[in-house]
């Protein structure tokens, strides 16, 4: 996720604080439809979970069970050195280690982006039986 410029970022963050979908549609549109899909597997879509799975982004899978903190999630990020996946999961459930890190590392957007989706998440009602990954 550090490769992308700050406004696929900052797009990919306000698909959490609208109603509708421009930012999402955005996103598709122009190229990134990875962030498009773990936004909307964050919002708890089976189908774009898969649809990361089977287009070569398993991390992006596995951050949006980190997310939802499903153990296996976070090995499977680990044992592949997705550090800065978890960190970042990390910071969405406002572990101040991992805030800290992104401070420290000059990654103030991911602070914003973790703020987004836990605001997110905090405002809706989950189905508890998501598929694990």
């Amino acid at each position: 996720m550090l490769n992308y410029p700050p406004k696929i970022l900052i797009a990919f963050g306000e698909t959490f604080s609208e109603t509708d979908s421009a930012f999402q549609q955005w996103l598709l549109q122009n190229g990134y439809p990875e962030l498009a899909a773990l936004s909307s597997a964050i919002r708890g879509s089976y189908e774009a979970a898969d649809w990361l799975l089977k287009n070569n982004y398993p991390q992006f899978a596995a951050l949006d069970g980190a997310i939802d903190k499903q153990p296996k999630a976070y090995a499977w990020l680990r044992k592949y050195n997705f550090d800065f996946l978890v960190m970042f999961a990390d910071a969405v459930h406002q572990r101040p280690e991992a805030e800290k890190w992104l401070r420290e590392n000059d990654v103030p957007i991911f602070l914003l982006l973790a703020e987004k989706i836990r605001n997110f998440r905090d405002s809706q009602t989950f189905d508890y039986h998501k598929l694990h990954f």
